[in-house]
């Protein structure tokens, strides 16, 4: 390939960080992963180590590079995706973070986010940021690493901290400390920034004791991002292009125009419709986000976040051990007895939209001696689209229009059963794109806007294809008679939860 010739995509996501290579036609070249541990230490707390984070992203960069039989000369820019919320703060000194990373499923904040409810402080946050107080997102975690690390807030009032996603991480290390930004859509995710002025939020900021000078800048999705040194990378390359992995998603499969809609089935599920210039206020508990922002012009979505999606079927090979990778889910569904209801609720770190019941717990319902292994895989998937629905029907009562397609990607819609299972839930066509790794797709798409090598947003609309189109096959009696059953399933979950 003649010199730079391709994008480079870092998709550092919740349980692995990847690289990949895409060239002018939004085509993937070469890509590398490497799986990412988890930290529990207590009971709904979840951590990421941000050392493990940056060595696994320099890993699989030059992995990538290796298994295209590239160099870095033949990079023209890099785009960055990660996951949303997850927050890291670090000495601006050495670089050296003071905690590890609070991951975004975490809910040790859950008993703050309920006083500041409480408190009556919910109305202020929703206007401002078009989130909910809830421990998922980044404030309370960013005031727990203030409080409970010894010196931490005064260092940070002293700006000798600084913030960041991991976005804002991986761009600080990048550039060997030279740029700490962040882009609009990881900003609003932080619960302190205004999505209508665009910028942080000095009541917000107060309420949550965050100083100011911890903060990052914050640019469009398409800026100059700075530029990765040459003595970290090993060449210096332009970084012009960042979103977090929804959003990045979001432009990944085009849906660029009002009313379109996309789900991505990683180990969360996050559907995001996009509203345009307006910022839809939810009367359903969904959230009212930025989609992106170009050249200062700002798009809008409604998100519903699920936070167990790809998850429930890690915990099947490595919490039940009844499979030993994900792809065997598609045979064990497909063989699973369909007169069993069996329904798994995976609230293992809470629920999230529409419900937001940080306290809920998971839970198998309708198990006889005929159970099994099928039984629970199956439930595990069916759980994935029950989910998705009842963000749908939120959509719906906010006065959206009633979907016709919905576009899916992510590391489950490989399995034709839950795609099939999915549109049956639903009652709407489900389409799967060519490129399914939207979330690193996006990040290069991105890049390649600020690059020269999309035409704008209808270049990369023309470069969409799909792989599959999936339509539904059940009745609308069927359909409600499944999804009753799990409305009854949710219910009995909230209603014991440990308050």
């Amino acid at each position: 390939m003649p010199a730079s010739s391709v994008i480079l995509a870092i998709d550092q996501g919740t349980t692995s960080s990847r690289a990949m290579l895409f060239d002018r036609e939004g085509q993937p070249v070469a890509r590398a992963q490497r799986e990412l541990t988890q930290h529990f230490p207590e009971s709904g707390w979840v951590e990421h180590d941000p050392e493990d984070i940056w060595r696994d992203t320099l890993s699989v960069v030059h992995d990538a590079l290796d298994a295209g039989g590239l160099t870095l000369d033949s990079v023209a820019a890099i785009g960055i995706t990660n996951q949303r919320e997850t927050t890291v703060l670090w000495e601006r000194a050495t670089g050296a973070p003071v905690h590890r990373a609070i991951v975004w499923q975490d809910r040790r904040t859950a008993g703050l986010c309920d006083r500041l409810n409480r408190e009556g402080h919910g109305d202020l946050v929703r206007r401002r940021t078009g989130l909910l107080i809830d421990s998922y997102f980044s404030a309370t975690k960013i005031a727990w690493i203030l409080e409970n690390i010894p010196g931490a807030r005064e260092k940070a009032r002293r700006g000798d901290l600084a913030f960041g996603t991991i976005d804002s991480f991986l761009l600080w290390r990048l550039t060997g400390g030279r740029v700490h930004a962040t882009d609009a859509t990881n900003a609003a995710r932080t619960m302190i920034y205004d999505i209508h002025r665009q910028d942080w939020d000095q009541e917000l900021l107060d309420l949550f004791d965050i100083p100011r000078a911890i903060l990052p800048e914050v640019r469009d999705n398409d800026a100059d991002f700075g530029v990765a040194a040459a003595e970290v990378l090993g060449a210096a390359v332009p970084v012009r292009g960042m979103a977090g992995d929804q959003q990045a998603a979001t432009v990944g499969q085009a849906c660029f125009a009002e009313g379109m809609m996309k789900s991505t089935y990683g180990t969360g599920c996050f559907a995001l419709m996009n509203t345009g210039a307006m910022a839809v206020e939810s009367a359903n508990r969904l959230l009212t986000t930025v989609a992106y922002r170009l050249e200062g012009d700002t798009t809008y979505a409604l998100e519903g976040s699920i936070f167990v999606a790809g998850a429930a079927v890690q915990w099947l090979r490595d919490g039940l051990k009844i499979i030993d990778s994900a792809g065997e889910t598609e045979a064990l569904a497909q063989a699973a007895d369909p007169a069993q209801r069996v329904v798994l609720v995976p609230a293992f770190t809470g629920l999230g939209a529409p419900y937001w019941d940080a306290h809920a717990r998971g839970a198998i319902f309708g198990l006889t001696r005929a159970s099994g292994p099928a039984e629970i895989a199956r439930a595990a998937l069916e759980a994935v689209c029950f989910q998705t629905r009842d963000l749908l029907h939120a959509m719906e009562a906010d006065g959206v229009e009633r979907l016709e397609t919905l576009r899916v990607d992510g590391g489950m819609v490989a399995n034709d059963w839950l795609l099939q299972t999915l549109a049956d839930t639903l009652g709407v066509a489900v389409e799967r794109p060519t490129v399914t790794e939207t979330t690193a797709l996006g990040a290069a798409c991105l890049a390649g806007l600020r690059n020269g090598f999309f035409d704008g947003l209808d270049g990369i609309s023309g470069r969409w294809r799909s792989s599959g189109r999936f339509t539904p096959r059940i009745d609308d009696a069927e359909r409600e008679s499944r999804y009753a059953v799990w409305r009854d399933a949710i219910a009995r979950v909230r209603s014991t939860a440990d308050r």
